[in-house]
């Protein structure tokens, strides 16, 4: 398995973990930003990501029937994963702003079934993709992802473990709670989800 401390030379050489002052997708303000995309664009650095946290998920889940991600950011994690473990894996996209399947994808009734994303922060789109299995009748297994970044009093996710490759533990703050120091960098926004 990839060592925590490999696992952030890699992030940090690939530009997948970025310092400065963020707006993230959930509206919270952070030091620091974790872009899977610049991580996945080399495929053999994320292959020994993949790999490592395919490991840790067998470890964790004796049976898996389906793999589901959320559109865009954990597509290719959720692929590479349903590859490695052998798993039919399916991903759902916005539609109006809500998470629907599409594309002939669908969840059978008792089906089981693990979430997989490249990065959560407070899990809302895990929770999105968990009320669209519970809607089918599935299963929820559990949720695992490439980057773990989620804080106990901002994650979302209450009932299930989360497996991931990396935990950072990168504090994130409302904006009427914003560090003196980070009030003085210019804020970026490259989130996924609209912002207003």
């Amino acid at each position: 398995m990839l060592s925590l401390k490999n696992s952030l030379a890699v992030l940090r050489k690939t530009n997948a973990l970025l310092d400065g002052h963020f707006i993230l997708s959930s509206g919270l303000h952070s030091p620091s930003y974790v872009q899977c995309a610049k991580l996945l664009s080399f495929p053999k650095k994320s292959e020994e990501f993949t790999k490592s946290l395919a490991l840790k998920i067998k470890k964790n889940f004796n049976k898996i029937d389906l793999i589901l991600s959320p559109a865009m950011g954990g597509v290719v994690i959720g692929y590479e994963i349903g590859r490695i473990l052998n798993k039919e894996t399916i991903f759902c996209e916005r539609v109006n702003g809500n998470f629907e399947l599409r594309r002939g994808f669908s969840i059978g009734k008792k089906k089981r079934i693990l979430i997989v994303e490249d990065v959560i922060t407070t899990g809302k789109s895990s929770l999105e993709c968990a009320k669209l299995i519970k809607k089918s009748g599935g299963i929820l297994l559990g949720f695992a992802c490439l980057i773990d970044r989620s804080e106990k009093n901002s994650l979302k996710i209450k009932t299930k473990k989360i497996i991931s490759q990396v935990k950072l533990k990168i504090p994130t703050y409302t904006k009427k709670k914003l560090p003196i120091n980070l009030k003085k960098i210019p804020i970026t926004k490259p989130g996924s989800r609209f912002l207003k």
